[in-house]
C-alpha cells in the first residue's frame, strides 16, 4: 500500500546559544521542507535525507560542512553516513577535508564501491575519481569556528565547555513505498585529535535504517554514543514493541545512566510514527507529516504550521 511520507531532521543536540536559536530553527525547518518536497513528488527516502542533510551542511549555523568545528591543528575534518533501510546498504566517510557536502560523498561510497566506509586520504582520492570539486578548506571555516578553536587552545580553557553547542545534523524518512533511510553529518568535536573518528561515520552509532523497524539518526557526545551503539539500540527497543518516543527515551536514558553521556535522536518507524527526543538541554528538530510541519529546540517546545504557511513564511524569511 502507499505510505504517507514522513521526514524528521535534527540540527544537533547540546546547548544552543540564544543568538543562534533563530538561525538554527530556520535551518532545520528549511531542511525538513526540502526533504519533504522530494517525498511528496514520490521521491525516495534516500534522496530526501541526503537533500535535507546537504541543506544543513551548506548552512553555517551547524557543525557540518560549512561551519564545521576545527581539530587541534585548526583544520576541518568531517564525518558522514547514509543508510538504506531496504537492503541495509550504507556508505560513510570519515576525516574528510575540502569537500562541501560529505553526505554526497557518503552516498557515492554506498552506490559506487563495494565498501561502507572510506577515510581521510582514501576518501579524498575517491572524491577526485568521482569528479567532486575540491572546496578549499578555508571556505568551510567560519569566523565562529576559528574563534572557538583559538579559545580552546588557551592553557586554562576547557574545550568541554564549548562542546555543548554541538550541531551534528541528521535526517530520517519514510517514503511512499514504505522504505526508510537515515543520514547524519558532522564536523565532530572542537579541538579533537587529528584523525579522530566519532560516532557519525559508524554504522549503528551515528545512524541506522532497517525497513523491518525504522530509521534513526543521533547527535551528542560521540564517544558515549559509540559505547552504547545508540542508533541501533533505539531500533532494538522498537523491535521489542516500543513506540518511537519510548524507544528513544529508553535508549537515551541508558546512555546517561550507563556512561554519563548526553545526546539526542530522531526516529521514524516503519508505520510512519516519529519522535525527536534529547537528554541535552536542547536539540533543534523539525518534522513534516501529512502536510503539517512541527518544530522546536527546547524540551516541550513544539510549533505547528501547515506546509503551505511554512513555505510562504520561509520565502519571506522567518
Amino acid at each position: 500500500g502507499r505510505m504517507k511520507p514522513v521526514i524528521v531532521v535534527h540540527g544537533g543536540a547540546g546547548c544552543i546559544f540564544k543568538e543562534r536559536e533563530k538561525g538554527s530553527r530556520a535551518g532545520v525547518v528549511r531542511a525538513a521542507l526540502q526533504g519533504y518536497s522530494i517525498l511528496k513528488r514520490g521521491g525516495s527516502a534516500l534522496d530526501a535525507v541526503e537533500e535535507a542533510v546537504g541543506s544543513m551542511e551548506d548552512d553555517p549555523h551547524f557543525n557540518a560542512g560549512c561551519g564545521s568545528v576545527l581539530n587541534e591543528k585548526g583544520e576541518v575534518e568531517m564525518d558522514a553516513i547514509i543508510m538504506d533501510g531496504k537492503n541495509l546498504d550504507s556508505g560513510a566517510v570519515s576525516a574528510v577535508k575540502c569537500v562541501a557536502n560529505p553526505i554526497k560523498l557518503a552516498r557515492l561510497v554506498m552506490e559506487k564501491t563495494k565498501h561502507m566506509l572510506l577515510t581521510d586520504r582514501g576518501a579524498h582520492l575517491f572524491a577526485q575519481a568521482m569528479g567532486i570539486p575540491e572546496t578549499p578548506g578555508e571556505k568551510l571555516i567560519t569566523e565562529r569556528s576559528r574563534e572557538r578553536w583559538k579559545k580552546n587552545l588557551e592553557p586554562d580553557s576547557n574545550p568541554e565547555e564549548f562542546q555543548k553547542d554541538l550541531g551534528t545534523v541528521g535526517a530520517v524518512a519514510i517514503d511512499s513505498e514504505g522504505n526508510v533511510a537515515c543520514a547524519t553529518s558532522t564536523g565532530g568535536l572542537s579541538n579533537k585529535l587529528i584523525g579522530r573518528v566519532g560516532d557519525t561515520a559508524c554504522v549503528g552509532s551515528g545512524g541506522y535504517a532497517d525497513n523491518h523497524s525504522g530509521a534513526t539518526s543521533t547527535t551528542g557526545h560521540g564517544e558515549s554514543i559509540m559505547k552504547v551503539v545508540l542508533a541501533r539500540l533505539v531500533l532494538y527497543h522498537m523491535e521489542q514493541g516500543m513506540s518511537p518516543e519510548m524507544a528513544a527515551d529508553t535508549a537515551l536514558d541508558y546512555m546517561k545512566t550507563r556512561v554519563g553521556g548526553l545526546g539526542g535522536v530522531i526516529v521514524v518507524n516503519n508505520s510512519g510514527e516519529w519522535a525527536a527526543r534529547f537528554s541535552t538541554k536542547q536539540m533543534s528538530w523539525a518534522t513534516v507529516k501529512d502536510d503539517w510541519l512541527h518544530y522546536g529546540i527546547s524540551a516541550g517546545e513544539r510549533h505547528t504550521k501547515s506546509v503551505d504557511e511554512a513555505l510562504t513564511s520561509e520565502s519571506e524569511g522567518f
